[in-house]
C-alpha cells in the first residue's frame, strides 16, 4: 500500500502580530507532526505568515500543486478569519480536487483529524 500524503495548511505561530507566545503553539504543531512520522504518513506542513511577508494565496496554491494529497488539513489560526478560511477552502477544492479536507481541534491533533480520512484508523 502506497504511504498516504497530507498537507497542513496553517499560520506559522511566529510569524502572526499580536503581542503573544509563538511557543505553545510551534510546540503543538511539532508534537502533531510527530503523529504523522509515528504512524508512518508522509506529512508536508503550509504554514504562512500574516504578517505581511507572505502572498498567503500564492504560498498554499504553490504548497496543493506541487504533488497529489490523500488530505488536506486545514489548522484553525486559518478557520479564525472567514475571509481566508473561505480562500483556503476554495484553494483546496480548485488545486486538489481528489483530496478529503479535514479540520483540527489544535494544533496537537492534527494527525487524527488527517487519519479520520485515510485508510488508516486514528489513535
Amino acid at each position: 500500500m502506497e504511504t498516504p500524503r497530507v498537507l497542513v495548511i496553517g499560520l506559522d505561530p511566529y510569524r502572526v502580530p499580536g503581542p503573544w507566545d509563538p511557543e505553545p503553539v510551534a510546540t503543538g504543531i511539532q508534537a502533531g507532526m510527530d503523529q504523522f512520522v509515528m504512524h508512518d504518513v508522509c506529512v508536508q506542513t503550509c504554514l504562512v505568515g500574516l504578517d505581511g511577508s507572505d502572498d498567503v494565496e500564492a504560498v498554499i496554491r504553490d504548497a496543493l500543486a506541487s504533488r497529489s494529497w490523500e488530505c488536506v488539513v486545514i489548522g484553525g489560526g486559518i478557520r479564525g478569519s472567514l475571509d481566508l478560511f473561505e480562500s483556503v477552502v476554495n484553494l483546496v477544492r480548485q488545486h486538489a480536487p481528489d483530496a478529503a479536507i479535514a479540520f483540527n481541534d489544535g494544533p496537537a491533533d492534527t494527525y487524527n483529524a488527517a487519519a479520520r480520512w485515510l485508510t488508516r484508523p486514528p489513535d
